[in-house]
This record gives C-alpha cells, structure tokens and sequence, in this order.
C-alpha cells in the first residue's frame, strides 16, 4: 500500500513537470515577441531621435547662415551710411560756407541769389516781436541798384542809396535802411499800444512815418486838460527826439513834475513812459 502511494506521487510530480516544460516554450515565445516589440520601439524612437537632430542641426546652420548675412548687411549699410553722412555733412559745409561768405558781403541780412543779382530780406522786430519784412531786389549788373522792392514810399530810398555809397558795399546801405525800417517799425508798434491800453488817452494826431504823435493827457484830480506833442525828428529811432506840453496853465509844463515827465517821454517808449505817469498819479 505504502508502495503505491509512492509510485502515484511520483507519477503526480512527473505530471507536474511535463506541464512545466510544455508551459515554458510558450512562455519564452511570449517573452521573445515582448522583447522584439521593444527593439522596434527603440528603434523607431532611434530613428525619430536622428531626424529630430539632423533637423535641429539644419535649423542652426540656416540660422547661423542668415545671422552671418545680417551681419554682413548691417555692416554694408553702416558703410553706406556713414559714407551717405559724410557726403552730406560735405555739401552742407560747403552750402554754409557759401551762405557765410554771402552774409559777410551784406552784413547778415537774409538773402536769396536771382538771375541778375540777390533778392535781401529786412525783417522788422520791436520787443522780440516779428512785424513786417520788407524785401528788395539788388542787380549787380551793369552797375548795382535797387531794381525793384516793398519799401514804404516815405522812407527816402534813393537818397539813402546814395549816401551811404551802395556801389562800393552794401553792408552801410543795408545797415542804414534797417535802422529806418525797425524805427518805423517800433513808433507804429507803441502807438498801437498806447490805443490799446491807454483809453483815457485820446489821440489827437499822427501821421504813417510815425513823425509826429500828439496826444490828449488829462491831469489826475484836477480834471486840467495837457497837449502833449512827441517829435520824431531822427527817423531811425523809436524815441522821440522833443517833447512840447500845452495847457491852460501855462505854469504846469515848467513844473518839476511835469518836467520829469518830460524826460521820462523822451527816454521810454510812450506806452511805457503812461503807465509810469498813471501809477505815479499824475494822469488818470
């Protein structure tokens, strides 16, 4: 009994066994496809990988080349520009240079070269403030003269022509009517100013070169009428040259006060010299 006991288990284990080794070859192939699965993964992921890295390095290449060519751009165009500076930094010299010689031979005055000669421009200022520009065509050709111009027909053109020798240098000529036209300028200017800020002041009379000024002045406190006359005899400033007061009281134009007001006419503009005389109370 005990004797068959032990040939089954050994048959049982011998069953046992011959199923493990038919179980094994079908394990192993299992194992073998797993493992050849992987090796085409990897391989595909090693092919991916040199694609991936034969295109990286084309992009750098492509970018390393346009960054060579920009380079090479920037620095052409640098060498344009600074050869196109330089050549204009050249004509502009030699324009300035031009424009410097011309306004030495004319003492500054703003011109413009024409067929026969130079067209100068006088601008007139009074207290930093542009006014009228006056223009004036110069021949040079036969003989220099004024061939044609803007000037105001009271300003003696041709006398000053003649004066101050315009054959020989126009800077004097120049210089000359410059004088006239800002003093004209500024008499103009002041007796529109008076206008504006003086009301109580009534203009009595003046005439277009600004010459003569008269005005109506009334006393402060005492109602008392003053003429007051300002003479432009030099016609190249914007001061008066004589100053006459006129009054019933023949004694107030000899007062101390009034011959100080006299002065100040005389050596402040007249807009100026009646606002001085009002916050000193002697007008209304």
């Amino acid at each position: 009994m005990e004797g068959t006991k032990g040939v089954l288990s050994h048959l049982n284990l011998l069953k046992v066994q011959a199923r493990g080794l038919k179980a094994q070859p079908q394990q192993q192939q299992s194992r073998v496809k797993e493992l050849k699965a992987k090796v085409e993964a990897l391989k595909m992921q090693r092919e991916q990988l040199k694609a991936e890295i034969q295109t990286h390095k084309k992009l750098q290449d492509l970018r390393s080349s346009m960054d060579n060519r920009r380079a090479e751009e920037e620095e052409e165009m640098n060498e344009d520009s600074e050869n196109s500076q330089l050549l204009r930094l050249m004509a502009r010299h030699t324009q300035l240079k031009d424009l410097l010689h011309a306004h030495h031979l004319i003492g500054g005055y703003d011109i413009m070269r024409t067929r026969k000669g130079v067209c100068v421009s006088l601008a007139t200022a009074y207290e930093g403030f542009y006014l009228d520009t006056y223009n004036l065509e110069i021949d040079m050709k036969p003989r220099v003269r004024v061939s044609r111009h803007n000037i105001p027909p009271f300003i003696p053109l041709n006398s000053l022509t003649e004066q101050t020798h315009m054959q020989t240098d126009l800077r004097p000529f120049l210089d000359t009517l410059s004088q006239h036209l800002n003093a004209l300028a500024g008499r103009k200017q002041q007796l529109k100013l008076v206008k504006e800020q003086h009301q109580s002041v009534e203009v009595m009379e003046s005439n277009v070169l600004c010459s003569i000024l008269v005005l109506m002045l009334t006393v402060l406190g005492e109602k008392t009428a003053v003429l007051c006359t300002l003479d432009y005899t030099d016609h190249t400033r914007s001061l008066p040259t004589h100053v006459r007061l006129e009054c019933e009281d023949e004694q107030l134009p000899d007062s101390p006060r009034w011959k100080k007001n006299c002065s100040l006419l005389m050596e402040t503009p007249v807009h100026k010299a009646l606002l001085t005389m009002k916050k000193m109370g002697h007008i209304v």
